[in-house]
């Protein structure tokens, strides 16, 4: 009764808000609503990685603030930095982690009964959406991606993580 009675009163001034005074979000920005997630690529397969402020290494190189592409190179020693499919930067890794639990599933029998079933239902599902003229159903599934960047003042370099599904790589920039 109290909060029908409150809610119609609030209703009735104009210099009242009907919505919470603080910001939901902090920034200002719906999420999903920023250029990052709006204007992605989509055949793009690497972590987004956003710089705030420039980078500046040992030698004086810089490397202007941005959203950037990481991609670890296939001998899995180089972070490299991407920005509009042209290399900026050549990042060593120091350490790198590869998940192998989930190699041993893709071998088994019933992964297998279960990957043969999935793709049936895709099939059966893109054959229904075409007969509506609707797009096919995407059958990638989404792999996990992250790309974060830190200061560590101690040795006075930015650390660079490097996630994508089941490989972890670190990498550094001397400052």
């Amino acid at each position: 009764m109290f909060e029908g009675v409150y809610v119609d009163n609030i209703m009735m001034h104009s210099e009242t808000r009907v919505y919470p005074t603080e910001p939901q979000i902090t920034a200002g920005l719906i999420v999903g609503s920023q250029a990052i997630y709006r204007y992605g690529l989509r055949e793009s397969s690497y972590p987004t990685l956003t710089l705030v402020e420039e980078l500046k290494d040992i030698n004086g190189n810089v490397i202007p603030a941005g959203h950037y592409e990481l991609a670890l190179s296939d001998e899995k020693d180089f972070l490299i930095l991407v920005e509009a499919k042209k290399a900026i930067a050549l990042i060593p890794v120091f350490k790198v982690e590869i998940d192998m639990s989930r190699y041993e599933q893709v071998r088994d029998n019933k992964s297998l009964k279960r990957q043969k079933k999935e793709q049936k239902e895709i099939a059966k599902t893109n054959k229904k959406r075409a007969k509506q003229g609707m797009p096919p159903v995407n059958e990638e599934q989404d792999i996990y991606q992250e790309a974060t960047i830190e200061y560590v003042p101690a040795g006075s370099y930015y650390l660079i993580r490097y996630e994508r599904g089941d490989v972890k790589a670190w990498g550094a920039i001397k400052y």
